[in-house]
């Protein structure tokens, strides 16, 4: 495989078609929920019957255009729609309805970090609306294809790279920053295993030597973004060891199949002249105006990358810590209402990072699901770096008292566990000179050079005042009486 890297080079474009979070249809008014029995989400319109006419659903182009403003992409003023023309048995018109030579978003980027940890611009070509087939099953009956028309009509959102993907770790990378992106603007749930988000990749490979790409193959049916990766990994080492065998690389159509680990041929390609494209006389152009994007832009989510940005540079986070808090957008928004009400970001990541996140995954929930609201938390942070609590008592008794109580005050918690730390500089003055006094020959070591000897000490100060000293400033104290004994 090294040697291969070493000397052939591989150029990736993927295709990603996201089903939006509609209630109804891309031209009907169908329900489009998932899991429904078989062809009950079906009406005349997304059947195909003759006399029927489509009308565009809005929310197809609002969520369009708020995709589109996310990844500053163009936004085109004039939509007009296209019949793409094939036969497929779950395709009950005939066509799809799309956009051909005016999608509603060219440009724009998406930023992924490469194999090697860098900053990467991935240019995006052009994004348009469609709506989906329905889905044919064949593995419900050994002798018949069985045909559900409830995703018939469903609307999509296809966004369409440059070829400027280098390797399978890059889409991967690129697929997980898709996922997140339309999570976060609430137009997908990204999932693939169910469908909503799937993945077409185009390949071809060259010797690096050369200027002359090879012919590109395009990669199907792949229902997790492992998989594309794997498939990628798997094309890039087939077509290398064609070429070094002086066999033909055909433009063609393949699947991937996940428990073998190899793609096959599905059919040969067809070009875009096969699909006699040709205007939809069923609809008018969509005009999106400026002030309608402009009002979108204005009501975005906070996003990814600005919110990373603003961890690392505003925050002073590290970049791990602004990865993990990004990672979901219900993790974000929990960190944001944290900080509203702590100046102590560090902590709130932590405590978000570690007890929280704990709790969550020894309960298989969701951040949603967590009975304590971000304030209390944040409430916690400041009990702490007031000196009134000790971290440990926070962590080990609070904390589980509000899952039990979310609506508890902290500070009335802490009081009600007899928990507030000693912080009288002369209550502890007598606990570190009782302590001190217990070990006369551990002090002579100390004063000899045994520093670590202040444990001990501290040790004794917390049993005495019973766990409630404030650690930092007994521990100031002790050093300053064992250096005056």
């Amino acid at each position: 495989m090294s040697t291969y890297h070493d000397v052939y080079e591989a150029i990736i474009g993927l295709e990603v078609h996201m089903q939006l979070l509609t209630e109804s249809k891309a031209y009907s008014p169908d329900a489009t929920a998932y899991g429904a029995a078989p062809n009950t989400q079906i009406d005349p319109i997304s059947l195909g019957h003759p006399g029927t006419l489509p009308v565009p659903n809005e929310r197809v182009t609002e969520f369009a255009v708020r995709l589109g403003t996310a990844i500053h992409a163009d936004i085109r003023e004039h939509n007009e729609f296209a019949r793409k023309n094939y036969f497929y048995a779950d395709l009950p018109k005939g066509y799809q309805i799309t956009q051909d030579t005016t999608p509603i978003c060219t440009g724009g980027e998406i930023m992924i970090k490469d194999r090697n940890g860098e900053d990467k611009s991935i240019g995006i070509t052009r994004i348009h609306m469609e709506e989906d087939s329905g889905k044919s099953i064949h593995d419900l009956d050994p002798f018949n294809t069985l045909i559900d028309l409830n995703r018939a009509g469903v609307p999509l959102l296809e966004m369409v790279t440059e070829p400027v993907i280098s390797d399978s770790q890059e889409a991967y990378n690129y697929l997980t920053e898709v996922r997140k992106l339309i999570r976060y603007l609430e137009i997908c749930d990204g999932n693939m295993e169910e469908g909503s988000m799937r993945c077409d990749a185009n390949i071809s490979v060259k010797r690096k030597d050369t200027d002359q790409w090879g012919t590109k193959v395009e990669v199907k049916n792949m229902n997790s973004i492992r998989n594309v990766q794997r498939a990628l990994e798997y094309e890039f080492t087939r077509q290398i060891e064609a070429i070094e065998k002086g066999e033909t690389i055909f433009q063609e159509t393949r699947t991937f199949d996940a428990g073998k680990g190899i793609t096959f041929v599905m059919r040969t390609k067809e070009d875009a002249h096969d699909y006699r494209y040709f205007p939809e006389p069923d609809l008018q152009p969509i005009q999106v105006k400026q002030d309608y994007v402009e009002e979108i832009r204005k009501n975005l989510p906070p996003l990814p990358n600005d919110l990373i940005k603003k961890y690392k540079e505003e925050l002073g986070l590290s970049a791990y810590d602004a990865q993990i808090l990004t990672d979901s957008k219900e993790t974000a928004l929990y960190f944001e209402e944290m900080i509203r009400g702590t100046k102590n970001t560090k902590a709130a990541a932590n405590w978000l990072m570690g007890p929280i996140r704990s709790y969550l995954n020894e309960r298989g929930i969701h951040l949603s699901d967590f009975p304590i609201k971000p304030g209390k938390i944040a409430e916690l942070i400041d009990l702490v770096d007031s000196g009134k609590v000790s971290h440990t008592a926070a962590n080990q008794q609070i904390f589980p008292k509000l899952i039990q109580e979310p609506e508890a005050n902290p500070t009335k918690v802490a009081e009600a566990e007899n928990l507030i730390q000693e912080s009288d500089t002369s209550a502890l003055q007598e606990y570190v000179e009782l302590a001190v006094a217990k070990f006369p020959e551990k002090v002579k070591e100390y004063q000899a050079g045994k520093k670590g000897l202040v444990g001990l000490f501290m040790g004794e100060v917390m049993k005495l005042s019973k766990g409630k000293a404030d650690p930092k400033l007994a521990s100031q104290l002790v050093r300053e009486h064992l250096e005056k004994v």
